[in-house]
């Protein structure tokens, strides 16, 4: 699998996306309660970009007129047919055998550990004596 780096986690709010284009792919990425989650900018009932989709919570009901509201803001839903996936895998409520929304895995790293580019400008020492500015070669 390729890896690529699309951005800063500062690049995306908490509580918002970004699409990204890798391989040819609109790839949404979404930053919900401190975590970041990756998934084809595409509903798979019509083709709604999921980048507008609403970021909502799981309801639940254990009885009758009590309501319990868990995982605020990972579940999507579509915005123009309503349709709601799981953000952590892309599976739908409505038809999880089925249904799913692609999802990527992502990965948070310290530029430190990044792998450098191939390409290296060459460089040279520089110092600063009495306002003069010299450059070793």
């Amino acid at each position: 699998m390729a890896r690529h780096i699309v951005a800063r986690t500062s690049d995306i709010p908490p509580g918002g996306n970004k699409v990204f284009g890798v391989d040819g792919r609109d790839i949404v990425v979404f930053h919900v309660n401190g975590e970041f989650f990756a998934l084809l900018n595409r509903c798979p009932h019509e083709g709604a970009p999921l980048e507008k989709a609403a970021c909502v919570a799981r309801l639940t009901s254990p009885e009758p007129g009590i309501y319990q509201r868990s995982r605020v803001g990972e579940l999507l839903r579509c915005p123009w047919h309503g349709w709601e996936f799981d953000m952590r895998n892309g599976q739908s409520y409505f038809d999880p055998k089925r249904v799913k929304v692609r999802s990527y895995p992502v990965a948070i790293e310290s530029g430190e550990k990044l792998q450098k580019g191939p390409y290296v400008a060459e460089t040279f020492p520089v110092h600063v004596e009495d306002s003069y500015i010299i450059i070793e070669t």
